[in-house]
C-alpha cells in the first residue's frame, strides 16, 4: 500500500482544531512540525518533566496528515476545514501540497532504531529481534512498549545501577511504579529472594506480568488497592520508586512506612535541582541523599535504622 503526505502551513490558533478535523476526515495520523524548522525563526518548543508546554504548537505550524495515495485530498482538506469551522478565507479550506511517503519495510526500521543497551557492569537490555551481546550476563528481554522503562532513560538506568551495586541476595524488593517491571526484573534476577511491582496504570501491570513471565521472573505485581489488600502493613528489605519528583513528595508517608527497620529506600524521576526538596519531604521518615546523577537526573537513596519504624 502507498501513502501521501499532506502538508497545511497554518497559525498556531488553527493546529490543534485542523489536526482533529483532519482525523475526523479520515487522515490516518497527524503531526504538527515548526513551519520555520530549520531557519533563524525556529522556536524550540520544551519542558521539563510535568511542566511541559500547554500547546505544542508553533506560530506558524505545520500540519502534515498521512492518507492512503488513492485518497482525495481536496475532498480531505475541505472536509476537515468545514469540520474544524475554522475561516480559511476560502470555503475549499486552506492551501496545501502533498508529497508520497516512500515504501519502507517499517517493522525493520522501527526495529533498528532500539538497539541492546548495557547498563553498569553487567546487565543488558536486548530487544527481542537482537541477540545479547554478552548471554552471561545479567540480559533482560525487553521490547519498547506501552509501559515506561527500558533502562534508555536515565532514572531508570540509575536505579539498575543502585539495584547491581547492592547486596540483594534473598532479600525482599518493593518496585513502586513499576511501569513496564524492568527494576523487579533486575531485582529478581540479581538473586531478591521476594519482589513486588506496584502501578496505577493497569495496562502497565500487564506489560510487567508479561515481561516478567518473558524473562522467567516469580513476580508478583499488583494495583495499588490490590497490594495494600493483600499485603496491609507488610514492609521490604528494599525500597525502589522511579517515578516524579512531585508524587514522591506526596508518596513520603507511605513509601517510607513500606521500608523495612534496616532497610532502603531509593528514589529517582528527580531532576538535579530538586533533590533538596524531596530528601525535605522524606527527612521526618529517612535520610536521603544523592547516590549518583545522570544527565540532570539524581537518584537518592537511604537506610532506615535498625529499630526504627515511619511516622
Amino acid at each position: 500500500m502507498s501513502w501521501i503526505e499532506i502538508v497545511i502551513e497554518v497559525s498556531r490558533d488553527h493546529a490543534e482544531a485542523l489536526s482533529d478535523a483532519l482525523i475526523e476526515a479520515g487522515a490516518l495520523s497527524v503531526s504538527v512540525e515548526d513551519a520555520d524548522e530549520g531557519t533563524e525563526a525556529e522556536q524550540p518548543l520544551f519542558g521539563e518533566p510535568g511542566m511541559e508546554p500547554a500547546e505544542a504548537a508553533w506560530e506558524r505550524s505545520r500540519v502534515v496528515a498521512l492518507a492512503s495515495a488513492d485518497v482525495d485530498s481536496e475532498a480531505l482538506v475541505a472536509e476537515a476545514a468545514a469540520m474544524s469551522g475554522l475561516d480559511f478565507g476560502k470555503s475549499s479550506g486552506p492551501e496545501f501540497t502533498t508529497r508520497p511517503v516512500a515504501e519502507q519495510d517499517w517493522v525493520r526500521l522501527t526495529q533498528s532504531q532500539f538497539d541492546p543497551i548495557h547498563i553498569g557492569k553487567n546487565i543488558w537490555v536486548v530487544p527481542s529481534w537482537h541477540d545479547a551481546p554478552d548471554p552471561s550476563g545479567l540480559v533482560l528481554e525487553l521490547d519498547p512498549g506501552l509501559a515506561f522503562g527500558t533502562g534508555s532513560h536515565p532514572t531508570t538506568r540509575l536505579c539498575m545501577e543502585w539495584l547491581e551495586a547492592h547486596a540483594l541476595q534473598g532479600r525482599t524488593v518493593l518496585d513502586y511504579g513499576c511501569g513496564s517491571g524492568i527494576l523487579a526484573m533486575v531485582a529478581k534476577k540479581l538473586g531478591a529472594a521476594k519482589v513486588a511491582g506496584v502501578d496505577i496504570d493497569p495496562q502497565a501491570i500487564e506489560s510487567a506480568r508479561h515481561n516478567a513471565v518473558r524473562n522467567h521472573c516469580e513476580i508478583d505485581y499488583w494495583l495499588p488497592e490490590e497490594f495494600s489488600a493483600v499485603t496491609g502493613s507488610g514492609s521490604f528489605d528494599v525500597v525502589v520508586a522511579n517515578i516524579l519528583s512531585s508524587p514522591l513528595k506526596l508518596m513520603a508517608p507511605m513509601l517510607a512506612a513500606r521500608v523495612a527497620p534496616g532497610g532502603m529506600l531509593v528514589l529517582s524521576g528527580i531532576l538535579a535541582r530538586q533533590a533538596d526538596e524531596v530528601a525535605a519531604a522524606y527527612a521526618p521518615f529517612i535520610t536521603m541523599s544523592v547516590w549518583a546523577e545522570h544527565e540532570g537526573w539524581i537518584a537518592l537513596s537511604g537506610q532506615l535504622g535498625q529499630g526504627a519504624g515511619s511516622q
